[in-house]
């Protein structure tokens, strides 16, 4: 299968990501790890990159584009991969309907604005290697390192609340078009957040399950 999944940042949608990842035993490609990783190592793409996701803007649509059409046509993709972060703009999902790629289903977590605002002072991502927790609903073992490499836990600038304030305006007005231009396609499915984790889950693997 190839899907996607759309939600507010902090929506959770990383995590369901993940977990259909597992799942299903496609790739789980996130446009958000692969500009970090870009930036962490200094390419001309990531500095170029970076001045945006400093200030919790969108990255130019040509930059994601690039990456993410490098990334599925690699091997692992051949049989069905996951989205998630990408596309962010309805420019973006055009772009990916040029390519000649209809996804077989898009699921879009939904969560209130000031739950969101609330939860992503909790996150933390692992700087080496991408991997992300959350203190309260998906912890490291010790609440300190990552439980793949061991590096050391840090909170991104862009977690903190002025920052995600801003980002969740960006996402209302360029991002949640996007449920209307997948609904018009038959595609689009709605999961609303649940305060535990696992009840998302089990709504998502319902919602992907009715899709196949």
């Amino acid at each position: 299968m190839k899907i996607m999944f759309l939600g507010a940042p902090g929506a959770g949608k990383g995590t369901q990501a993940e977990h259909t990842s597992a799942r299903l035993g496609i790739p789980a490609i996130s446009t958000g790890a692969i500009i970090r990783e870009a930036i962490k190592n200094e390419t001309a793409m990531g500095l170029a990159a970076k001045a945006y996701t400093e200030k919790g803007a969108l990255v130019p649509d040509e930059v994601v584009i690039g990456i993410i059409k490098e990334r599925l046509e690699m091997d692992d993709c051949k049989n069905g991969y996951i989205l998630d972060g990408f596309p962010r703009t309805v420019v973006q999902a055009e772009a990916l309907d040029a390519m000649g790629i209809e996804m077989d289903a898009v699921i879009s977590i939904e969560v209130p604005d000031e739950a969101i605002i609330a939860r992503m002072g909790g996150r933390r991502v692992c700087p080496k290697c991408s991997a992300t927790y959350h203190v309260d609903f998906k912890p490291s073992k010790d609440g300190v390192t990552c439980d793949a490499c061991g590096e050391a836990l840090t909170l991104r600038r862009d977690d903190s609340p002025e920052v995600v304030a801003d980002r969740l305006r960006i996402y209302h007005e360029q991002t949640e078009p996007l449920k209307d231009y997948y609904a018009s396609k038959g595609r689009m499915k709605i999961v609303i957040g649940q305060d535990k984790v696992e009840d998302t889950t089990a709504l998502t693997d319902a919602a992907i399950d009715s899709m196949k």
